[in-house]
């Protein structure tokens, strides 16, 4: 059966995101290895995680090495910084800034239902932009605890695996002495030392 087209977008599942990064990942690493092994290539990788873990690789030399000749290859390469836009005036700014002042009052008055029925089109489309954004950065910071949650879960649950394998290998260990305890001292004839000789009784 032939596999269907992956639809390109964000998953909103975290474990199924986490478990499409490892494997894209390995993939990417694994094809960038044989690039630098059939084609006599140098390749530089970086790969930041959704969590900021860094992946790095050097198929040649070191990183250290090959970033170096980037900068060296890219220095005479880079175009001229374009010339910065003039800085606007005290008054031009202040301007700017109270119409984003005013805004966001009005998006915040439509939030709590009591915005005016007059608005245009744009505007409502601007404020619907906005509280997707809005959404999409709350989404993004809840999945981001959660992941930092699941992470903190699993190093408490191998802290405690290890420690209980510690307390199993003790209780082990404590019942192998007293089973030896005991067998030593429930002796059907003990020997008792009497004239400087072993006699049972």
């Amino acid at each position: 059966m032939a596999r269907g087209k992956v639809q390109l977008k964000r998953i909103e599942n975290p474990v199924h995101r986490q478990v499409t990064f490892c494997k894209r990942r390995a993939g990417l690493l694994k094809k960038a290895k044989e690039l630098s092994v059939l084609c006599d290539a140098e390749i530089a990788l970086f790969i930041f995680s959704a969590h900021g873990k860094l992946t790095e690789l050097a198929t040649k030399g070191t990183m250290q090495g090959l970033i170096e000749r980037y900068m060296k290859f890219t220095r005479g390469a880079l175009p001229e910084a374009p010339p910065q836009p003039l800085l606007l005036d005290a008054k031009e700014e202040s301007n700017v800034l109270k119409q984003e002042i005013q805004k966001l009052q009005k998006s915040i008055r439509y939030l709590f239902g009591v915005g005016n029925k007059t608005s245009t089109m744009d505007e409502l489309e601007v404020l619907e932009k906005n509280l997707e954004t809005w959404i999409y950065h709350i989404r993004s910071m809840k999945t981001n605890i959660m992941l930092q949650e699941i992470e903190a879960l699993k190093d408490k649950e191998g802290t405690l695996t290890e420690a209980n394998k510690y307390l199993h290998a003790k209780i082990v260990e404590n019942s192998a002495i007293h089973n030896f305890v005991q067998f030593a001292t429930d002796a059907s004839y003990p020997l008792i030392i009497q004239d400087g000789s072993f006699q049972l009784y």
